[in-house]
């Protein structure tokens, strides 16, 4: 087991707010929505008629052949994936020091959907033969692999909205244990489908506030009536400190650590014991104490029983001396919740926040819960102090699944 740090070198974006990473963060500090209505005709009889649509879609980046092989899931992926290796300034790597973890909460559910209706519509024939390839969870993670020809392993972790969080967690024990040099890491979602949007919808997950989409997104606001979905993916590069010293390469931040647990209690309600737990495990695994902690991008989805429980986990699991000075703040206010791809991107802005000393905001904040219990950033950036340590990411998902994940600056 190496005792290396676990360096942050690459960062790489899709989603709602832009097409890449600069975007992204330049929208997330100026508190700008990504949120918009749904014009496609089939959302005419939703509830819900509108969502987090990427800024930039893929068939403007990539060429026809390659988008009809791949699953929008693996078309975020690819996309984030080599704005990342760019961004990451490396050129070759050994492939078997090369690893990938990249995940989904779904997986290509629009293919499945698609085919499916191909299938009922028009007979067996007219499938395409790239179906499975292109539905499969870990498709991403294959696709990123063949990619950069990643070698020495290429996974693709599980856990609903707590995905892309395990996936860096496991891309640091994968640099830790001598495993690879190199792990692109990160995940994807792509799932603006009726179906989804109705099922999400039955079990009262989603806002229907469809008269304000851009505001729509409101944790911790009393008026919050449930999440708003989005799309695009979030992928970082992460390799051992060594290796990065080595080609003189850009630090952004370390990845210290991830803690992981499960509540054991529902299959969608949340249980604040876990994530203090899973918390509590971030900071042991990172060898951080609570005080190091200036920052936490929190789950916070806009749902009334998510947002109030995981301040009240983050007080305990911090204490209440760091509790009231620690700057809390949910990016998904902007971009919807990616499900999947959620914790990626933002670990992103966790990573960015650390990096350039600035939290992005949490906004449509017009009236806080009065059961909040910790410090919320509202309606405009927030500096970082310059002796700021370290920040947490925290993502929750259904199964009970809590993963945080650890950053501190270089």
């Amino acid at each position: 087991m190496s005792t290396s740090d676990v360096v942050v070198t690459g960062l790489g974006a899709t989603t709602p707010l832009g097409g890449d990473v600069a975007t992204t963060w330049s929208a997330m500090l100026e508190g700008r929505s990504g949120i918009t209505p749904i014009t496609e005709d089939w959302v005419a009889e939703l509830p819900v008629r509108f969502a987090g649509q990427a800024a930039v879609d893929p068939a403007e980046i990539l060429p026809r052949p390659r988008l009809r092989r791949l699953d929008r899931t693996q078309q975020f992926s690819l996309i984030a994936a080599k704005e990342a290796w760019q961004d990451s300034g490396l050129t070759e790597v050994d492939p078997l020091r090369l690893g990938v973890v990249v995940s989904s909460g779904i997986g290509g559910i629009l293919t499945t959907l698609d085919q499916y209706d191909i299938f009922r519509d028009k007979g067996w024939k007219r499938v395409s033969p790239f179906t499975v390839p292109m539905l499969m969870p870990n498709s991403s993670a294959g696709a990123v692999a063949l990619e950069f020809t990643a070698r020495a392993g290429a996974h693709s972790p599980v856990s609903a909205c707590a995905s892309s969080s395990e996936a860096i967690g496991n891309a640091i024990d994968m640099v830790r244990s001598g495993r690879a040099d190199v792990v692109i890491a990160g995940g994807t979602e792509a799932a603006l489908h009726p179906l989804n949007i109705a099922a999400f919808a039955s079990m009262r997950a989603l806002s229907t506030h469809n008269e304000d989409p851009a505001g729509a997104s409101r944790p911790w606001d009393v008026n919050r009536d449930g999440f708003v979905m989005g799309e695009g993916a979030g992928i970082v590069v992460l390799e051992s400190a060594e290796h990065a010293a080595a080609r003189g390469a850009r630090v952004y931040a370390v990845a210290a650590g991830a803690g992981y647990s499960d509540d054991a209690h529902d299959l969608v309600a949340p249980d604040p014991e876990g994530q203090v737990h899973a918390i509590r495990g971030a900071l042991a695994n990172a060898g951080m104490s609570p005080t190091e902690i200036a920052h936490v991008n929190a789950h916070a989805t806009s749902t009334p029983t998510g947002d109030v429980g995981e301040t009240v986990a983050i007080r305990q699991a911090l204490g209440d001396a760091v509790a009231d000075r620690v700057a809390v703040t949910s990016t998904k206010s902007m971009t919807g919740h990616l499900l999947g791809g959620a914790g990626a991107v933002e670990a992103i802005a966790t990573i960015l926040a650390l990096h350039e000393g600035r939290i992005p905001p949490t906004i449509n904040i017009s009236d806080l819960d009065d059961d909040v219990v910790v410090d919320i950033v509202q309606d405009k950036p927030r500096e970082l102090p310059n002796d700021a340590v370290g920040a947490l990411n925290q993502s929750f998902g259904f199964g009970g699944h809590n993963v945080a994940v650890a950053f501190r600056r270089p």
